[in-house]
């Protein structure tokens, strides 16, 4: 029992860190400005001080397990003589860490209400799980084979701005939001712990070339595969106006 609650206390103030900023600004403009009434300020504490419990027992669960059980199945792995098994491993672990992201469940969700059910949330959910996915994978493949990350980072970003410019501004922006929320505390901790762990096992690699990059690709490929989402949404819709045009012609 006390081993699941070390360093319990700095994970308590880690959280209060980071919750104080939103707490004050609430408060601030809402002496200032807003001036809610009393029942909405309360509801707003009350959904603080939840999210705070479980973020805080989130982040105990992290620190105390994900972190040492993903670096000690990577180097379980990374040591053996099938080590290649990383790469589907790694595959699969990146799919299903995506889905079970806390940050990308609220974004998907958020969009799909936002454009009133024009981007599925589980459509997006599946293309952003597929680019997570590849990413570890990619990641992987870089710690057997010593790739450099440039060889995937510079062709990555200019295949991503030729089809930013193809898409509607709306993928864009999804693209590069959700760039940032797949780094979320699932993968920066399991993933992260795999990964270092299988580069520190693999001979000849070195955990921060090999490692770390694999947040880079983590934040890239995701923005890719929305960007390609977007580009058969295009498809998609070009092709139903040709439809209703030739639909016309035939009446006409």
């Amino acid at each position: 029992m006390a081993k699941l609650f070390a360093g319990f206390t700095q994970t308590i103030v880690d959280v209060t860190l980071a919750f104080l900023p939103l707490i004050v600004f609430y408060v601030f403009f809402n002496y200032f400005y807003w001036k809610l009434p009393r029942r909405q300020v309360l509801r707003f504490f009350r959904g603080i001080l939840i999210a705070f419990i479980g973020l805080t027992l989130f982040m105990q669960g992290v620190n105390v397990g994900f972190d040492k059980m993903g670096k000690a199945i990577g180097s379980a792995l990374g040591g053996a003589s099938y080590n290649w098994i990383l790469v589907p491993i790694g595959f699969v672990l990146g799919f299903v860490v995506t889905m079970a992201e806390p940050a990308i469940q609220v974004l998907n969700m958020e969009v799909e209400k936002v454009t009133g059910g024009y981007i599925h949330n589980k459509v997006m959910l599946y293309f952003l799980s597929i680019g997570v996915a590849v990413a570890v994978a990619l990641s992987m493949l870089r710690i057997l084979l010593g790739i450099s990350l440039w060889y995937f980072i510079v062709p990555g970003y200019l295949i991503i701005f030729i089809l930013a410019r193809k898409v509607k501004p709306l993928f864009v922006g999804l693209a590069f939001d959700s760039g940032g929320v797949v780094t979320g505390p699932m993968i920066a901790t399991f993933i992260l712990a795999f990964t270092v762990g299988s580069s520190e096992a693999v001979p000849g690699s070195n955990p921060l070339f090999d490692g770390f990059g694999m947040i880079a690709l983590v934040a890239m490929v995701p923005i890719l595969s929305l960007l390609i989402l977007g580009a058969l949404y295009a498809r998609s819709e070009a092709k139903g106006k040709e439809g209703e045009r030739d639909a016309v012609r035939q009446r006409a």
